[in-house]
C-alpha cells in the first residue's frame, strides 16, 4: 500500500499544536513538505523543529488568525505562487460551547468566516496546482456534529454542518481531476479543546471534572479517549496515494460514540 507523500506539499491549518500538529508530524513522517498555518509565531517555530526531515524535506510556516480571513488570504497570496501546494489540511479550533438558542446573530457570523469562508480562501489558492499536478488531497477535520449535533455546542453544531456540505460540494466538482475531499470528525481526542469543554461542563453541572470525564468515558465503546496520533494517522492515509478512490465521505474516528451509521 502506498503512503508515501515524497514529492508531495502539505499546508496544515491549525498546526502549532493538538491534532493539526500531530497531522503535520505524520505527514512529514510519511515524506511530505509540510506548511504549518497558524497566528503563534513562537509556537510555530517550537512545531517545524519536531517535523521528520529525514527524506530532504524543507519545511516552513505561515502566519494568520482564522478570526482574520484577510490574514489567511494575504498569507496564502504571498505563498502560493511560487509553492504549489498538494494537500490541504483545514483545522481550526472551535467556537465556544453553548446552546443555539442563546447565540447572537454574530457568533455565527463570526464562526462561518472562522471556519467555511477560510477554508474557501485556501482551497481557491491551492486547487490550480492541485490541478496542474494530477493529485489533490482537501481534508478538513470537522466534528461528529455532522452526523450527530452535540448537546451545549449550537454554534459549532451549525458550522460544522454548513461546512460538510461545503466539503461534499467541492468532492463533487474535483474529483474528475484527482482531488479528493474528505471530512475527518474527531470524537473525543486528548486535545485542550476537550478540557475545556469538560471544565465547562463542570461549572454547569456542579460535578468534578474527574466525574465529567468518567461520564464522558463511560459512552465511549472503547471506554477511552483518542490520542491526537490516532487521529493522524487517519488524515494519513487519506492524504495518500492508498486512498485515490474515497471521496466525498464523512470519517468519524471517535472509539465508536456516534450511534447513528
Amino acid at each position: 500500500m502506498d503512503i508515501l507523500l515524497n514529492g508531495r506539499r502539505a499546508l496544515v491549518c491549525g498546526a502549532s499544536q493538538g491534532m493539526g500538529l500531530a497531522i503535520a508530524q505524520q505527514l512529514a513522517t510519511q515524506g511530505a513538505d509540510v506548511v504549518l498555518l497558524a497566528r503563534n509565531k513562537s509556537s510555530l517555530e517550537q512545531a517545524v523543529e519536531t517535523l521528520h526531515q529525514q527524506e530532504g524535506q524543507h519545511h516552513q510556516y505561515l502566519i494568520a488568525d482564522f478570526s482574520e480571513p484577510k490574514q489567511v488570504q494575504a498569507a496564502i497570496d504571498g505563498f502560493i505562487a511560487d509553492n504549489p501546494v498538494h494537500i490541504l489540511v483545514n483545522n481550526t479550533g472551535g467556537p465556544p460551547p453553548g446552546l443555539a438558542i442563546n447565540a447572537q446573530p454574530a457568533d455565527f457570523s463570526a464562526a462561518f468566516n472562522q471556519h467555511l469562508i477560510c477554508n474557501q480562501i485556501l482551497a481557491q489558492a491551492v486547487i490550480p496546482s492541485m490541478q496542474q499536478a494530477g493529485f489533490g488531497r482537501i481534508l478538513n477535520v470537522i466534528s461528529t456534529s455532522v452526523k450527530q449535533p452535540l448537546p451545549n455546542l449550537g454554534v459549532s453544531n451549525t458550522i460544522r454542518g454548513a461546512v460538510a456540505s461545503w466539503a461534499k460540494t467541492l468532492a463533487n466538482e474535483l474529483g474528475q481531476y484527482n482531488i479528493t475531499v474528505n471530512n475527518v470528525l474527531p470524537g473525543a481526542t486528548e486535545t485542550g479543546r476537550l478540557s475545556a469543554i469538560f471544565e465547562n461542563k463542570a461549572k454547569k453541572t456542579g460535578l468534578s471534572v474527574d466525574e465529567v470525564i468518567a461520564q464522558e468515558k463511560s459512552i465511549i465503546p472503547m471506554k477511552r479517549f483518542g490520542s491526537p496520533q490516532e487521529f493522524a494517522n487517519v488524515v494519513g492515509f487519506l492524504a495518500s496515494p492508498a486512498a485515490a478512490y474515497v471521496n466525498g465521505i464523512n470519517v468519524p474516528v471517535d472509539g465508536g460514540r456516534t450511534a447513528c451509521l
